[in-house]
């Protein structure tokens, strides 16, 4: 009986020991929502035998604020390009082993020509560059022009939404009345607060960041700045092409460069090259693509492998001008947006 319960006790102690193994082989990843699929998630833990453990934001703002906040747990994240210019000017992010990332062959170079804040991939990888656009339900607004002066339509109050994110209405605003998005000039400045509060504003219902997919998808939103990947999502597959039609508006706007980065404080920087230098396989990048429709343009060699017809073009976001670190600038902008939301 003795040997039996120490075999019993050995056999426990090992499955332990194994399970903790197995634990420490984790790769913890903060990602926005809906950004990563995941079958690409499984793939990449089956061959390596490893676990994924996945936190979310809907902001840069909120992932920022977390991080700075003391939240040192993470691996990877991926910020903006406006937020990873500060991030690698605050040392908050580790280099990226150039040895170990032999899929770099595979970044277009014009990608790397626009990230002017790491264009040699030291710090930053591209993961794909998009646009917020806006979504239409066909079926419940049947005349419209692809411009943001859809959200100066008083015959839509109260149906209609932007984000909740300063940089993005406020260089809506700016590329409607054809300044930069990245513009310091007050006059510019005033102009576009001014366009907000008195002629968009009053027509919405709230500004959304988090709730705008799942309200469009079930009717309570028929016009809406955000994300294509958060509609299409929301929406059944056998719905999408009655119900919706997304575009980058013709005047441009912001257009956005998430990278991948590694955290300074990461426990598996190991696992963390691997999984970038794995995402940016071309048959994994193709089903990142595939997941969300997006367009391809990060991945040179992806597209071949795709399956699906893009929600947008490239080419519709050739007018749209990528957010860039404004330093202590911000600061007008913070109070811009302060009059509005108030």
């Amino acid at each position: 009986m003795k040997k039996i319960n120490l075999f019993v006790a050995m056999t426990i102690a090992l499955f332990t020991l194994a399970s903790c193994a197995k634990k420490t082989n984790t790769l913890y990843f903060f990602n926005w929502t809906y950004y990563t699929p995941d079958s690409v998630l499984t793939k990449f833990e089956n061959e390596y035998d490893c676990k994924i453990i996945v936190d979310s934001f809907d902001s840069n703002e909120v992932m920022y604020a977390k991080l700075r906040n003391g939240a040192a747990n993470y691996d990877i994240t991926v910020p903006s390009q406006d937020y990873a210019s500060i991030m690698m000017k605050l040392g908050m992010l580790r280099e990226i082993d150039q040895e170990q990332f032999e899929n770099k062959k595979y970044i277009n170079p014009a990608v790397l020509e626009m990230a002017s804040y790491d264009p040699e991939m030291n710090y930053c990888v591209p993961y794909y560059l998009g646009a917020a656009g806006v979504a239409v339900n066909k079926t419940r607004i049947s005349d419209y022009e692809k411009s943001w002066s859809i959200f100066s339509r008083t015959d839509l109050k109260g149906h209609i939404t932007m984000l909740d994110d300063m940089r993005e209405v406020i260089g809506d605003a700016l590329a409607f009345q054809g300044h930069s998005v990245n513009t310091i000039d007050d006059a510019e400045l005033s102009a576009a607060a001014e366009l907000i509060n008195n002629s968009w504003k009053p027509n919405l219902i709230k500004f959304d960041a988090e709730g705008f997919g799942k309200s469009f998808a079930n009717g309570d939103f028929w016009a809406c700045q955000g994300y294509a990947e958060v509609i299409f999502k929301e929406v059944a597959e056998d719905k999408q092409n009655e119900i919706i039609d997304f575009f980058i508006p013709k005047e441009g706007g912001p257009c956005y460069l998430d990278s991948l980065v590694i955290l300074k404080g990461a426990k598996h920087y190991d696992l963390a090259m691997k999984f970038i230098n794995f995402f940016h396989r071309p048959e994994i990048y193709a089903e990142f693509l595939d997941a969300f429709r997006f367009p391809g343009f990060v991945n040179t060699e992806a597209n071949q492998y795709r399956t699906t017809i893009p929600m947008y073009s490239a080419e519709e976001m050739l007018g749209c001008e990528l957010k860039n670190d404004l330093g202590e600038n911000i600061e007008k902008y913070i109070e811009i947006w302060e009059s509005i939301r108030h």
